[in-house]
């Protein structure tokens, strides 16, 4: 029951049923959501480049942030890849170890996972958007929230801090940023009931820099994925904000492995794992499900950080072919 809904296009009678019930967001990442103890949506997929396109405009026109599809194709020049050049788009995601309910964001993923209530009889799907997040100086919490405020057409209020870094640079911001196409916020925003600062998830006039480390804290979209967001999401509505690097689930007997680079931060609060962190995950999963573990598979899925989720185990009583 993970078959996938992309662009208004379904696959399969459940996912015909589904796009019937709900209304399916014309850029988002739409998967029916697994059932019982299952952790893994999504396929890979691949493209090719044209000879004019750039991994920023792959990602985008994707569903993908940048470094996502950086990570996934080493090697690949980023500003020119060349025509015909194959790239990876890493699409099977490893769901986030945290409850199944309203948003969810992993830092280390630069993506959000949006679980909605479905009306009886939906069947429940989860939406998934890459989004930027709070930089190495500017990290972005960790923890449980919720949307306190929606904001249409927002104007933008940078804190002092951020005006004296911006003049560093030669640059002035102005005490207030009104609303508008220039807004820093986009059209959309959301405040978190986050104490001690204004962090919210919302649009951005410079969508290039989506799915990267690059904001003062908050969590950007592209403009297309915020309005359709702020459209389903409510006030009230619960966010967890997790760091997870490394992700591990099952799927069909299968236990996959997905690594992301650490985030750089000066926050003590944030410890990235190591590969010995990585191996506890994944041995305490086979206990879980009797496996045999590919060991130098995690290993280099650790190595690599390319975001892909790969198979590394297979439950034994299983016996997937």
């Amino acid at each position: 029951m993970w078959r996938k809904i992309r662009r208004g296009r379904v696959t399969g009678l459940v996912g015909c049923m589904a796009l019937l019930c709900t209304a399916v967001p014309a850029f988002a990442d739409t998967y029916l959501l697994p059932l019982g103890h299952e952790d893994v949506v999504g396929e890979p997929e691949e493209v090719l480049a044209a000879h004019d396109d750039t991994l920023i405009d792959l990602a985008r026109r994707h569903g993908l942030g940048f470094e996502e599809i950086v990570n996934a194709n080493p090697g690949v020049d980023p500003w020119l890849p060349g025509e015909g050049t194959r790239i990876r788009l890493p699409k099977r995601r490893i769901l986030p170890d945290a409850p199944r309910e309203g948003i969810v964001i992993n830092l280390a993923e630069h993506r959000l996972y949006y679980y909605p209530v479905p009306k009886v009889p939906e069947p429940r799907v989860v939406i998934s958007y890459p989004v930027s997040v709070g930089k190495m100086d500017w990290s972005t919490p960790i923890g449980l929230t919720r949307i306190a405020l929606k904001i249409r057409n927002p104007t933008w209020t940078p804190p002092e801090s951020v005006r004296q870094e911006h003049l560093k640079n030669g640059e002035v911001l102005p005490k207030v940023v009104p609303a508008g196409p220039d807004n820093p916020l986009g059209l959309f925003a959301m405040r978190l009931a986050i104490p001690g600062g204004a962090y919210m998830i919302h649009g951005t006039n410079k969508p290039a820099g989506v799915g990267m480390q690059v904001t003062h804290g908050c969590m950007r979209l592209y403009p297309e994925d915020i309005e359709a967001l702020f459209a389903m999401v409510s006030e009230g509505t619960p966010v967890q904000i997790v760091n997870q690097p490394h992700k591990t689930g099952w799927r069909g007997g299968q236990l996959y492995v997905e690594a992301h680079p650490p985030l750089e931060s000066t926050d003590a609060r944030i410890v990235d794992p190591d590969l010995q962190a990585l191996v506890r995950l994944v041995a305490r999963q086979a206990v879980l499900q009797p496996a045999a573990v590919n060991w130098p598979q995690t290993e280099a899925v650790y190595a690599q950080a390319a975001g892909l989720a790969t198979v590394v185990a297979q439950n034994e009583a299983v016996g997937v072919k």
